[in-house]
């Protein structure tokens, strides 16, 4: 009989106040989207430093004018050094034909790139990435070498990007949070104020505290876990028709997103959304309506 009761006074008290309801709403499922979306990005970021650290090259570019006896030389001490894995040599030819593979996509800039603009070059992979700096003290004063180009600190500045719009992402998250979370006990107040004749009336028939704010703070919950349910319906949405969709081509360079860590965002959202909503509403009864 009491489970019935309170469950008819949170249908009851939802209707009473729909549109602050729908309100409510609307703002948890863009703030949980938000966050959802910046723990997935915080997930994806950290597979691609995995992925792409574990393959950068060190890239030793030759000079226009290097001689068949500074190449040799510079082939010989890449054998011979420790810090080396493995390495190749490309050509001029070989670098223009990866040129016109790789912006095969874009035909003018292929037609404004010269083949004799593309140095020849060694690239290189070390036993231990983190020691690129060792490895280009010792060949940089090499003669026929160029120039040499670090992968890893290409890769970085993508990473630092990627970074700044997750930290973007989460900042917005919380921003709508509190916004949330202000709208839901500003909710919870009109709610109990609207009832403050019942609530008077079960308090001089002895009812306990626990059972007169169950009402609203399930309201709370219950707006929490839709907004929840729409914000994960929104991350599955972008997956399938942006992720897997129109930025199919992307996931090339930047990975594709699990649908293991999607799921994941399910349980997560629904317990922010649920847990928040039922603490900020306990709060707002505990200490500014006095039910």
């Amino acid at each position: 009989m009491r489970v019935r009761y309170v469950l008819s006074e949170v249908l009851t008290g939802l209707w009473r106040n729909v549109t602050m309801t729908v309100a409510m709403i609307i703002t948890m499922t863009v703030s949980l989207t938000m966050l959802g979306a910046s723990l997935l990005l915080f997930f994806q970021v950290g597979k691609m430093e995995d992925f792409f650290y574990q393959r950068v090259e060190v890239s030793v570019f030759l000079k226009a004018d290097v001689s068949d006896d500074q190449r040799s030389s510079i082939e010989s001490a890449l054998k011979s050094n420790g810090l080396v894995k493995s390495y190749e040599h490309e050509t001029k030819d070989a670098a223009w034909k990866r040129f016109q593979e790789q912006f095969k996509d874009a035909p003018d800039l292929v037609a404004a790139t010269k083949p004799e603009s593309l140095p020849e070059s060694f690239r290189i992979k070390l036993k231990d990435p983190n020691k690129v700096q060792e490895f280009s003290d010792q060949f940089r004063t090499q003669e026929g070498v160029s120039d040499i180009i670090d992968q890893k600190q290409l890769l970085k500045r993508v990473f630092d990007l990627l970074g700044a719009l997750q930290t973007l992402a989460l900042t917005v998250a919380v921003v709508q949070g509190a916004a949330a979370l202000l709208l839901v006990a500003n909710t919870i107040q009109v709610a109990a104020y609207s009832k403050r004749r019942e609530v008077a009336v079960m308090k001089l028939v002895g009812a306990s505290n626990w059972f007169i704010q169950m009402p609203f703070v399930l309201e709370a919950v219950f707006a929490g876990l839709i907004g929840a349910i729409f914000a994960f319906g929104a991350l599955v949405a972008a997956k399938v028709f942006f992720i897997d969709g129109s930025l199919k081509a992307l996931t090339t360079v930047l990975l594709p997103v699990d649908w293991g860590n999607v799921w994941v965002m399910l349980p997560v959202l629904c317990g922010a959304g649920g847990l928040v909503s039922a603490v900020t509403a306990w709060v707002t009864l505990r200490f500014y309506v006095r039910v």
